[in-house]
């Protein structure tokens, strides 16, 4: 035991070196707290030590003694023993530890990088939606434009006619082969705006390419009597009726901002969702930008 003792004071002696060795130079400053983390270590070095000497030396010289357990697994028996104090105290202190952890202790009750980004955050879009509370039309048009060209023209391109047919052209507001798609494939793209969706074959025939044309010609000239099974749910002037059906007719706030929550899956390609991106002044700004393409 004597020479455990004489390695572990040793032991304590090179580690505190290395500790110095490592850190010495925080130490040259007048701050306390340096010298108050060295006195930590000093004694984390020492109890762990100490502490493995103890158990070192249990282990070599201890003999198991008690009253056996009844049950056996293979004729080894474990004895009726309590657990040791000491790791029972650690394992209580260290439950105790976290609940102040959890709720007093850092970061819950400190300063975070995360916390103060989001403070800042939150900041800025108030005064965003103080200073846009009531924006005129040519104000939205151009922060729409700003954002369309980053956020859209990368798919959509900065003339808003798609790029090479892979993107919707935004100057119209719905292309004949999108109709004809829509109609014989059905649509439940834009769920939180729209929750029913639109079935597939609700027209057959000539009348697909008759409604197509109409709707994608504006809603301009003698409007086929097909086009009254999409009237339901779009209206007769095509301009949607609120959770029911979309405007085919114009980009309106709601279609722009259901699509940028959903993204939509189309005839040339899928656009993914942009929920979280922009803020509902910023999809208004949008919504006017676009429609002021088709004007």
């Amino acid at each position: 035991m004597k020479s455990m003792v004489i390695g572990g004071l040793i032991l304590i002696i090179a580690l505190m070196a290395g500790t110095y060795f490592v850190a010495g130079d925080a130490f040259v400053s007048d701050d306390y707290i340096n010298s108050l983390t060295m006195l930590g270590a000093l004694a984390i070095i020492v109890i762990t030590v100490f502490v493995a000497l103890k158990y070192v030396n249990q282990i070599k010289n201890d003999t198991a003694g008690g009253d056996l357990a009844e049950e056996k697994w293979d004729g080894i028996g474990e004895y009726k023993n309590p657990i040791p104090t000491g790791w029972g105290l650690a394992f209580i202190g260290t439950i105790v530890w976290m609940l102040w952890y959890w709720t007093v202790g850092y970061p819950t009750a400190g300063f975070s990088q995360i916390g103060q980004w989001n403070e800042e955050t939150l900041e800025y879009n108030a005064k965003f939606a103080s200073k846009w509370e009531n924006p005129s039309k040519e104000d939205l048009v151009a922060m729409g434009e700003s954002i369309y060209l980053v956020q859209c023209a990368p798919c959509h391109g900065v003339d808003a006619e798609g790029i090479d047919g892979k993107a919707q052209d935004l100057t119209k507001r719905i292309l004949k082969t999108s109709v004809e798609h829509v109609i014989n494939n059905g649509a439940n793209n834009l769920k939180t705006a729209f929750p029913g969706g639109m079935p597939a074959g609700m027209a057959a025939g000539p009348d697909v390419g008759l409604i197509a044309d109409y709707v994608a010609g504006g809603f301009k000239g003698e409007q086929p009597a097909a086009y009254a099974a999409c009237a339901g749910c779009h209206g007769a002037d095509g301009k949607g009726i609120a959770f029911v059906g979309p405007n085919i007719a114009e980009y309106d706030d709601a279609v722009i901002s259901a699509v940028l929550q959903d993204g939509k899956k189309a005839n040339i390609g899928t656009m993914p969702s942009f929920k979280g991106r922009l803020n509902p002044t910023q999809e208004k700004a949008l919504a006017n930008y676009i429609r002021s393409l088709g004007e």
